[in-house]
């Protein structure tokens, strides 16, 4: 194994993982089993995939599940059925040829990782010895779930004016708490497992691609245009009845959930959706305080 790592470099090493998830009360099915792949650089994730017993979501009329940050497929409980598992491996294969790209796929040998020939993904099943020693394993899975049973404790139906989470619910929490993890806990249980030939060369992954928004740029977005010195002096006092008051934490709750129905109605890429949950996290923490 440490003589194959050396023919690739660290950004070209995947490894995978399929931990299970209990699911809330309310939800079909008692657990998801969930399809994790990462590199070292862990700012490249690939999009989280999740097994459930329900047939699919059941979404309301006109949401497009195909446009979806994370992608979803019916399987009994336990680790995914060989038919559900080969086929990620053709899409994983299939998106590492644009651009074209050779890739390792590290992953445990148990009946439900065929071994399939693929054009641009050589997979390698590790020893069993090492089996405890995969990257995923190591702190990433569970850093996911915590993620997550953070974003379920956030779920305040008296804020948001809904009921129990939904399996659909369910699934964007999990694409958000996926992104939630940091590149550098991934890159850093890669270098434990002994899966990183050259730790040095991943020094630039321990920091996120998309951070946060820096302190110069929140002031410079509540800075006033040019000419905008506030309010003129005199102005109509009708015209200051008319403005709306400030709505209230239900009412944005609301109204973001209103957005993202329109987003799953009318996205065109689930891109547009990591723009939302930076939004309803920038809501949670004005509404926190």
């Amino acid at each position: 194994l440490p003589a194959l790592l050396r023919g690739y470099v660290p950004s070209e090493i995947f490894s995978c993982g399929d931990p299970p998830l209990p699911l809330p009360a309310g939800c079909p099915g008692e657990r998801l089993t969930l399809l994790l792949c990462a590199p070292p650089r862990g700012s490249e994730k690939v999009p989280l995939r999740a097994l459930g017993e329900s047939p699919r979501p059941r979404p309301p009329r006109g949401v497009n599940l195909e446009q979806m940050p994370w992608s979803y497929r019916a399987g009994s409980p336990g680790p995914p059925p060989a038919p559900l598992f080969a086929e990620w491996l053709q899409e994983f294969n299939e998106g590492m040829r644009r651009p074209p790209q050779r890739v390792l796929l590290l992953l445990a040998k148990h009946d439900a990782h065929p071994y399939l020939q693929l054009s641009n993904v050589r997979m390698v099943f590790v020893p069993p010895a090492a089996t405890l020693a995969q990257p995923l394993d190591r702190g990433v899975a569970g850093d996911l779930k915590g993620h997550y049973r953070r974003r379920l404790l956030r779920w305040l139906p008296a804020e948001r004016g809904a009921g129990q989470p939904t399996l659909l619910d369910v699934l964007h929490m999990l694409a958000q708490a996926w992104g939630d993890v940091s590149p550098g806990l991934i890159a850093s249980c890669f270098r434990a497992a002994g899966f990183v030939p050259d730790a040095a060369a991943e020094a630039s992954s321990l920091s996120p691609a998309h951070g946060p928004l820096g302190r110069e740029q929140l002031e410079r977005g509540g800075e006033p245009a040019d000419g905008d010195e506030g309010m003129a002096e005199g102005e109509d006092a009708a015209e200051l009845a008319a403005v709306p008051p400030c709505p209230s934490e239900r009412e944005v709750w609301r109204s973001l959930a209103t957005l993202r129905r329109y987003l799953e109605c009318q996205a065109t890429s689930p891109d547009l959706f990591q723009a939302f949950y930076e939004l309803e996290d920038a809501v949670h923490m004005v509404s926190a305080g």
